[in-house]
């Protein structure tokens, strides 16, 4: 499975990336104001993903899941979705932790 980030500059002028697989969305960051933190964001997010210790898992109140990848110094640097149940939280942890180190960024700017 193909993985890579989207680097897009939003309608407010807010810089934003997302990991994505064919299947859709593993996680999404913050707005940013310049280009070069949301690239700094996608270093961390490569730099981080492998670690398994930097993955906080989540429960949303509607009792979906969802988890926060976070960098070392306990910044989250993405939000996945929601997803129904834990078993595909978990099954997209797995795919980040495989696939961000080494996804391509489309840079759609």
């Amino acid at each position: 499975m193909s993985t890579w980030f989207d680097l897009t500059k939003s309608s407010d002028g807010q810089f934003r990336f997302a990991l994505r697989t064919d299947d859709g969305t593993l996680l999404s960051s913050e707005g940013y104001e310049a280009k070069a933190s949301a690239q700094n964001g996608i270093a961390s997010v490569q730099t981080n993903a492998p670690q398994d210790e930097r993955y906080e898992r989540k429960v949303a109140s509607d009792g979906r899941f969802y988890f926060n990848l976070k960098a070392a110094n306990g910044q989250i640097v993405g939000t996945s979705p929601v997803f129904a149940t834990q078993a595909a939280r978990d099954a997209a942890i797995a795919t980040t932790q495989k696939g961000a180190a080494g996804a391509a960024v489309k840079d759609q700017t």
